[in-house]
């Protein structure tokens, strides 16, 4: 294993001090790999490209053998161009609006030779255009707006980025990434907001990746400790990427990880990395099991032992062994298998209902994690205090008038008589003809005995029960008549309020009833001849309020609640006796509302208005008169009923 120590006086700057960069670059690939590097490129004189193999340089040792473009993350562009072998030496380089890319020892096949159209990626990069040049291959990207491109080579792989401005400046904005160039100051930042380290420009061949990771340390200021297996080459061009990002990439591309302490950061490959954490937790492991059990005994003083037993016992649905938590001694509701999240392997739990007391054996670590939570589950619940209103109104008026008319009387001595109806008419002849054979005996000119006529009305349109009416009758010469009005106008109004209340704690249902049982016969079939039986029945007609109140956070109340409140209208007379008629109103909701606020929940409104009218056909037609022969009812009924609901946060303090 390797350190490689941060050196704060040299770093790695773009432009004019890419001359030193690429020769701190030389001098510390000659140092570990003995190679003599080639010269920087005139496109990019920030760093040199190097090769470890003379021969992977010869022009068409290598051709293209995939061209894939994708969308990138914050709408950039991503161009992967994949090799057939490993060697190829690509050059990017910015000619205006295009994006270059040389490779001058890769030839193309004719197969991949056509334009890509990528305008409809929505990324800046609108065409791709590979074709030969010489005996290698050149790709153009012609692209809109202002972009930033960076580019790396992983293995066979080399991946261009065109990022837009608008977005890398956005990322940018509130990090550290500043850097000054020549031309002033210019803000960069990563291809993802994560990234936040100085940009870095790096353009290498085959380069050793221990040289890499040394290059990194004195841009980040970091100690990097290289193990003994990171080991290969690699190739890159970054331009302009956060050192933090350029660490990544590298990591990734040769299979690696790292794990960083302060500023020391600990770099090998990812399998490595595994097995020694996963021996330290091994040894974690075995540690615990040598340590002592230490027992503790917590008293429970406001949630229940059983109930805290079975919650610690039963985490992650594994079950937490025997027992189930109930009974008065030592040894009830134990856990012995299993880890469960909560208890080791090793560890005991005992609930004890009778004095609501837990016992706890296990190492110290655990027993200290289970008083803390057992600490924050055993707390006082507030408690709400719910009051409701049922108010249900009712107003009614109704208003009739009705008319009585009858003519009654006799012609011809008794011989043709006329009422409202033959019954009448037969009694009005029997009273006269009993009055005739009375006097039967006088001659004339002695009068006859005064005759009874009997009253038959016509139209019999009278108001049932008026508050008042106006009679006429009309006796002369054997003939009656009789007439007379009613009316009546009854109104009323009746407000009935009904208060349940009641208190309950959080998230603990509540219910309470208030009303009667109203009973009824019912009759059971005989069985095998016998006498049918009658049975008596009780239907509830209750005022009841179920409600489940939970205190959120922010200090409102959500109350899940139903409210129900019967009343008997009246009875249906069946064969065996009277059925209660019950009229019900009931809500169920679930509803949000701040303390002490008070809220409709329910509300209902009935409206009825109806008009009558019976009369005489033909007769009731005749003006002014007509009415004789008429009766007119309207009637308005008005109901509401209304569900008023307060919720009041009682607050308990623990002691």
């Amino acid at each position: 294993m390797t350190a490689i120590n941060a050196q704060s006086g040299r770093t790695a700057r773009p432009s004019k001090t890419g001359v030193r960069f690429a020769g701190l670059a030389i001098g510390l690939f000659s140092a570990l790999s003995g190679v003599q590097a080639a010269p920087p490129t005139a496109s990019v004189p920030i760093a040199p490209a190097l090769s470890v193999d003379p021969g992977k340089q010869v022009p068409g040792a290598v051709a293209v053998d995939a061209i894939d473009f994708k969308r990138g993350e914050n709408g950039s562009g991503r161009l992967i161009v994949r090799f057939s072998g490993d060697g190829a030496t690509p050059d990017l380089r910015k000619q205006g609006s295009t994006v270059v890319v040389d490779v001058g020892n890769a030839r193309l096949p004719a197969s991949l030779g056509r334009p890509l159209d990528v305008s409809d990626f929505a990324t800046p990069v609108q065409r791709v255009s590979p074709r030969m040049s010489g005996a290698g291959t050149q790709l153009v990207l012609d692209t809109s707006g202002a972009f930033d491109s960076m580019a790396y080579q992983t293995g066979r792989e080399y991946i261009v980025e065109i990022s837009p401005k608008a977005a890398v400046a956005g990322r940018a904005m509130g990090t550290a990434g500043a850097v000054r160039a020549a031309a002033g100051q210019v803000i960069a930042a990563g291809a993802n907001s994560r990234y936040a380290g100085k940009p870095v420009t790096f353009n290498f061949q085959d380069v050793p990746v221990r040289t890499v990771l040394q290059l990194i340390a004195e841009e980040s200021g970091l100690n990097i400790v290289a193990a003994d297996t990171v080991q290969g080459n690699v190739t890159l061009r970054l331009v302009n990427v956060p050192w933090d990002q350029a660490l990544d990439i590298v990591l990734q591309a040769k299979g690696l990880d790292k794990r960083r302490n302060g500023n020391v950061v600990w770099v090998a490959p990812q399998s490595e990395i595994a097995k020694y954490e996963q021996d330290r937790e091994d040894a974690r492991i075995a540690l615990d099991n040598r340590v002592d059990l230490v027992t503790e005994y917590v008293q429970i003083n406001y949630h229940n032992a059983a109930a805290i037993y079975k919650a610690l016992t039963e985490a992650k649905g594994i079950g937490g062994g025997a027992g189930g938590g109930s009974g008065g001694g030592a040894g009830a509701g134990s856990a012995t298998t299993g880890d469960t999240g909560f208890l080791s392997p090793r560890g005991r739990l005992v609930a004890d209902e009778r004095t609501n007391t837990l016992m706890i054996s296990d190492i110290p670590k655990k027993v200290a994690q289970m008083k803390e939570l057992i600490r924050v589950i055993d707390r006082p619940v507030d408690q709400v205090v719910i009051e409701a209103r049922v108010v249900i109104a009712n107003e009614s008026f109704s208003r009739e008038l009705g008319a009585r008319f009858g003519v009654s009387g006799t012609s011809n001595n008794g011989r043709v008589g006329f009422n409202g109806n033959i019954a009448a008419n037969t009694a009005t002849q029997n009273s006269i003809a009993n009055a005739n054979n009375a006097n039967s005996g006088n001659p004339p000119p002695n009068p006859l005995a005064m005759r009874t006529i009997t009253k038959g009305l016509m139209s019999n349109l009278g108001v049932a029960n008026p508050a008042g009416s106006v009679a006429l009758s009309i006796l002369n010469a054997g003939y009656a008549l009789d007439m007379e009005l009613s009316a009546l106008q009854t109104e009323g109004r009746g407000e009935v309020i009904s208060n349940p209340r009641v208190v309950t704690s959080n998230q603990r249902e509540a219910v309470i009833t208030q009303g009667q049982e109203v009973g009824y016969v019912t009759i059971t079939p005989a069985q095998a001849g016998g006498v049918p039986i009658p049975n008596v029945q009780f239907k509830d007609v209750v005022l009841q309020m179920r409600v489940t109140p939970t205190i959120t956070n922010d200090g409102r109340v959500f109350l899940n609640m139903a409210v129900k409140k019967d009343e008997v209208q009246g009875y249906v007379r069946s064969g065996i006796g009277d059925v209660p008629l019950i009229s019900k109103r009931e809500v169920n909701t679930a509803v949000l509302v701040e303390d002490g606020q008070t809220v409709v929940i329910g509300g209902v409104y009935e409206f009825r208005d109806r008009s009558d009218l019976s009369k005489v056909p033909f007769l009731a037609e005749i003006p002014f008169l007509g009415n004789l022969f008429k009766k007119r009812g309207r009637a308005k009924e008005k109901a509401e009923l209304l569900i008023f609901v307060t919720p009041k946060v009682l607050h308990v303090a623990q002691r």
